[in-house]
């Protein structure tokens, strides 16, 4: 087997949600359990810190393989979905899974994977936590797919468990009250393991205590000791511009920080990261402040994270975000209005089938101009159909299908001041020809 007919194994043999949705979501721990008994418990082998939550579970875990990484600690990362090649998914010091390790593990273990059948992000899962030990890794980074409790990274033991925020996303599959969805996201407390919780929220606080008391989980709240306050951006020494964010609080032994990720939605994510390293510190990981000042300012390049609030191009300036659901489109949003003064705001829009459009269509603006699209998947939803929804809220725009030429479209009509932003689905910006 080659690389390509490995990569054709995993996706087209077995069910994958990102491509078919609600017929590879199992809620049963059983297949990643057996498969990882037949690797040798690899999971067992490194110290890990695992993330779940409905925002910003991306960005921490990124966040804090860059700061280990600083620290000079050899650091696994696992995430997902990936944007342009599925080896982002598993990367150790910012260096993604060679080819040959993904094409090894498919010949040595085809014939049981076979016999199991596990879906996707299963195997993919193994392959990861296989990957890990035999590369011999001090700590890995893991973040959850879509839930907790019955997501496949939910075999580990970690050292330290975070919980970001609770939002409305896949309630089909986690529930359809933020209460609900928690109590999924919660599977990840595990018996004594600290557990940060990012953001407090009256509707999910009982849930993640009670569960903390349940599995005897010390539980911090980052954001009741620690407030991360936006304060412009700075040119570093490097040339390279980043956010200035002020910190404050009982918890917090740093005042300032400066963070490549340019998304002000980052100020969500930042307690819940310093609280994390506090912790982490606590259980004897050497960090000094240096360390963890350089691994927050360069986050991008010690990662090779993509499509967190990124610039694509000026004049128009051209930014595209992942994110997708009411939250993120919120925050989304929310920073674009702060950039947009007389200039017209062009969005390039795409969803999938299985969102709440409605309430996504009510946070977005009217002023705006809409230029719908649709990424080459089969959970697209069709642009057609999207600019009909949406013009019942008053949206108003034009159909230009493939991603790239509906970009195309949107900087042809758009003047050198104005702004333009791609989004709406993860698909969407993983289609960017620039990205």
């Amino acid at each position: 087997m080659n690389y390509q007919s490995s990569l054709e194994f995993l996706f087209q043999a077995l069910p994958m949600f990102q491509r078919v949705g609600a017929s590879a979501f199992k809620k049963d721990l059983s297949n990643t359990l057996k498969l990882c008994a037949h690797l040798g418990n690899p999971q067992n082998k490194f110290k890990s810190i695992h993330i779940a939550g409905t925002n910003g579970k991306g960005s921490t875990a990124h966040a804090l393989a860059s700061v280990l990484q600083e620290a000079r600690y050899v650091t696994g990362l696992y995430t997902s979905p990936h944007l342009k090649s599925f080896r982002e998914r598993i990367k150790i010091n910012g260096i993604e899974i060679p080819e040959s390790e993904i094409v090894n593990f498919v010949k040595a273990h085809k014939v049981y994977l076979l016999e199991l059948k596990p879906s996707f992000f299963e195997m993919t899962v193994a392959l990861s936590f296989d990957y890990f030990a035999r590369m011999g890794i001090d700590y890995a980074v893991i973040e959850t797919g879509m839930g907790g409790r019955f997501d496949s990274t939910n075999v580990i033991n970690p050292i330290l468990s975070i919980i970001t925020n609770i939002g409305f996303d896949h309630e089909q599959f986690l529930g359809d009250s933020l209460d609900k969805i928690a109590f999924e996201k919660a599977g990840i407390i595990k018996e004594k393991v600290p557990v940060i919780i990012g953001q407090s929220q009256a509707a999910t606080t009982e849930v993640f205590q009670n569960k903390a008391l349940e599995k005897v989980a010390p539980i911090t709240f980052a954001d009741q000791s620690i407030h991360a306050r936006f304060n412009g951006y700075s040119e570093d020494s490097d040339g390279k511009n980043r956010v200035v964010y002020e910190i404050e609080g009982t918890s917090s032994y740093i005042k300032k920080v400066h963070l490549d990720l340019l998304g002000n939605y980052q100020s969500k994510n930042l307690p819940g990261i310093l609280a994390s390293i506090n912790i982490l510190k606590s259980q004897g990981l050497l960090i000094d402040q240096k360390q963890l000042f350089a691994g927050l300012a360069n986050i991008v390049a010690n990662t090779g994270l993509k499509g967190r609030w990124q610039t694509l191009s000026t004049n128009p300036l051209t930014i595209c975000d992942t994110g997708h659901n009411i939250d993120g489109i919120q925050d989304i949003v929310a920073q674009l209005l702060t950039l947009k003064n007389d200039q017209q705001l062009y969005m390039v829009l795409g969803m999938v089938k299985d969102k709440a459009h409605d309430k996504v269509f009510e946070k977005l603006p009217k002023e705006a101009r809409y230029v719908f699209c649709e990424a080459d998947q089969p959970r697209s939803m069709p642009a057609e159909a999207l600019k009909n929804l949406a013009a019942g809220f008053g949206l108003k725009g034009t159909v230009v299908t493939e991603v790239n030429a509906a970009l195309a479209y949107a900087r042809g009509k758009a003047k050198p001041e104005d702004l333009i932003f791609i989004g709406g689905s993860t698909f969407v910006v993983a289609e960017i020809n620039d990205l």
